[in-house]
């Protein structure tokens, strides 16, 4: 590994992009009030990532213990980078899924997961059993949640739709927005595989869906 492909290196590059102008623009958008925020512009974080993307995994988990947003959306986004790799062995895949499942508490905000569960943990879990979504989807905590129906989002993808049905049956109800939201968005793109499955999910369990996530599924129907 080149001395530019560690955690110190990736954090010293967000330092120099710093503007105090976007920290408080980020800052607005941020869900939890105590997180510390650099100030640094998504297209640069996301470069600052590719710059970074064979680093390895330890180098990934010190940036997980960085207290700063945009490190540790450069670990979700390296993650994301490789686990999008050609040619990516299972038991690489294997290694990411498990650094995730052990610092899921550092995972904690919606774009974070948004940025690297489905490849990072749905593609790892395209051929094995899934009882750890069904797990993450009864945990109290809304982010763990949104990681299992939004690690799915993979499964979808392969048409494999009994699983994340099941996820969207026990989230139907869920109070927070931000698991509605990747709900509204499984079952909209399981309406595109089948819509007829789709249909029937919205006659039995429409109701408990928030607005948004009706609305959500129902643009597969075309509604």
């Amino acid at each position: 590994m080149s001395p530019e492909q560690t955690a110190a290196s990736a954090r010293a590059a967000l330092e120099a992009s710093a503007d105090p102008a976007e920290r408080a623009k980020i800052r607005k958008r941020m869900t939890d009030p105590a997180m510390a925020v650099i100030g640094v512009r998504m297209g640069t974080v996301f470069e600052i990532a590719k710059q970074h993307s064979r680093m390895s995994l330890a180098e990934v988990e010190r940036l997980l213990d960085d207290d700063a947003y945009e490190a540790r959306m450069v670990a979700a986004s390296v993650l994301d980078f490789t686990a999008r790799a050609r040619g990516v062995a299972k038991d690489d895949r294997r290694a990411m899924f498990e650094l995730w499942m052990r610092r899921i508490d550092r995972f904690d905000t919606w774009d974070f997961i948004d940025r690297a569960a489905p490849r990072v943990i749905g593609w790892y879990l395209l051929d094995d059993p899934r009882d750890i979504l069904f797990a993450l989807a009864k945990e109290p905590e809304w982010w763990k949640r949104r990681t299992a129906i939004t690690a799915a989002f993979w499964i979808i993808r392969a048409r494999d739709l009994d699983d994340p049905l099941a996820m969207c049956d026990l989230l139907a109800a869920a109070p927070e927005h931000l698991v509605q939201t990747n709900v509204g968005v499984a079952l909209r793109e399981i309406g595109r595989v089948d819509r007829a499955r789709l249909e029937e999910f919205l006659a039995r369990r429409g109701d408990d869906l928030s607005a948004h996530a009706r609305r959500t599924a129902r643009t597969a129907l075309g509604q």
